[in-house]
């Protein structure tokens, strides 16, 4: 299944997106829904963030190329921080580039929605609290990063945490090719079997720290190739099977 979010007039729907034909329904993927008898082509709809997450759990140097690439030692457990539910956009919304930065970077990453509130979850149990995956950007204001000694001011402008464009329930997450483009230009690729903790593993490990609420995300790391971006400039993020999350830059 492929779920999405939408604007029906004023209104927000969740919808099922099956080639290139969305049908609405009535409630949610996180709760009881049904299937509604219209249907729009998926060209015509305005999309959102496929989700509305309460947080955005994002892991650092998940990637062995992408601690290489930075000079840092592969972790003996996972590096997280956060973004707010503020810096979330869906496809073909814009990222604002603020005036206080000199340098911000796209960061291409698969994107783990939670489905049912998870507390302590094992990791042979952990499929069971996952809705479905999505692509996912960790836009970064890079000159504000090693200022601060911490990621959270660099990480979380509005716009920062672009999501979608569905949620794919099917996609096997240890095996997914990430890519990013920029202006159309291939600057990250690789495979998720390259990471050091698996999507899984992720959530078990959260869930030890933290409960995850429906809807929350889990943004997996980022491979080597980040670089910047300036106004003016269109970022997609691909994954196969799940689709191509399209954002055009522009000046705050």
């Amino acid at each position: 299944m492929r779920w999405l979010r939408f604007l029906e007039g004023e209104r927000v729907k969740y919808g099922l997106e099956s080639d290139g034909v969305v049908t609405p329904v009535k409630g949610s993927p996180f709760n009881s829904y049904q299937r509604e008898t219209k249907s729009y082509a998926l060209e015509d709809l305005m999309l959102l963030s496929p989700c509305e997450p309460s947080k955005v759990l994002c892991v650092g140097l998940n990637y062995r190329d992408h601690a290489q690439e930075v000079k840092i030692e592969l972790p003996d457990k996972p590096v997280i921080f956060m973004k707010p539910s503020t810096s979330v956009v869906g496809s073909c919304q814009d990222i604002v580039c603020p005036p206080i930065s000199r340098r911000v970077d796209y960061e291409a990453e698969l994107a783990v929605v939670i489905r049912k509130t998870a507390k302590n979850i094992a990791r042979q149990d952990a499929h069971q609290f996952v809705l479905g995956y999505t692509c996912g950007n960790d836009v970064t204001a890079r000159d504000l990063q090693p200022k601060d000694g911490q990621w959270t001011i660099s990480k979380s402008f509005d716009t920062f945490c672009p999501l979608g464009p569905v949620i794919d329930t099917d996609a096997n997450p240890d095996n997914l090719m990430v890519r990013l483009l920029l202006n159309g230009e291939v600057k990250q690729q690789a495979n998720t079997n390259q990471m050091i903790f698996s999507p899984l593993d992720l959530v078990s490990y959260l869930s030890a720290v933290m409960t995850l609420h429906p809807g929350d995300v889990i943004l997996t790391g980022t491979p080597s190739g980040i670089g910047p971006i300036r106004p003016g400039d269109q970022v997609t993020v691909e994954i196969d099977g799940i689709g191509s999350l399209v954002n055009p830059v522009v000046e705050g």
